[in-house]
């Protein structure tokens, strides 16, 4: 093979010219070697720090608004829906919102015009919306704080009586 013709391979294109070949750790993507977004909103210990962390980074309504939209989707009645659905909106998507999240002019009109009549979903887009901030944002940052990496060195190293 040709200096020219191998250089323009790409890294991650060598695995496939060895399918046999056992990648090595260093060649593995960061969602391996991480902890995930949906996995840390999921562990009650690491949500707990992340919010604390948000907390500090000044940027908690983030976590609070899609924690809102999770407790409203698994909302049984119309009437809690209905009120639900109005607190969520005066306080993360209103423009005189106290916590006001980071989404779009029409995310914004579609949620306030959903009010009459609200549906389960109608904080999807906003919710997707602040979950990709917080997933290209601020997750990155917490995994590299001093809070995720002592919370990760405490659960390796929990002691067996």
């Amino acid at each position: 093979m040709s200096k020219l013709l191998f250089s323009k391979i790409r890294f991650y294109e060598i695995k496939e010219l060895f399918p046999n070949i056992k990648q090595p750790r260093s060649w593995q993507t960061d969602h391996k070697r991480h902890m995930s977004l949906d996995k840390l909103l999921k562990d009650k210990r690491y949500l707990e720090a992340f919010r604390s962390f948000l907390q500090s980074e000044f940027s908690e309504e983030n976590i609070e608004f899609w924690l809102a939209c999770e407790d409203f989707k698994s909302t049984g009645s119309s009437e809690d829906l209905s009120w639900k659905a109005k607190k969520i909106y005066e306080e993360f998507i209103s423009s005189a919102a106290c916590r006001e999240i980071n989404v779009d002019h029409q995310t914004k009109e579609k949620i306030q015009n959903s009010l009459e009549k609200p549906s389960r979903s109608c904080f999807d887009e906003a919710q997707k919306q602040v979950y990709l901030l917080m997933l290209r944002d601020s997750c990155p940052r917490f995994l590299n704080s001093d809070a995720y990496l002592t919370l990760k060195h405490k659960s390796r190293s929990i002691w067996y009586i």
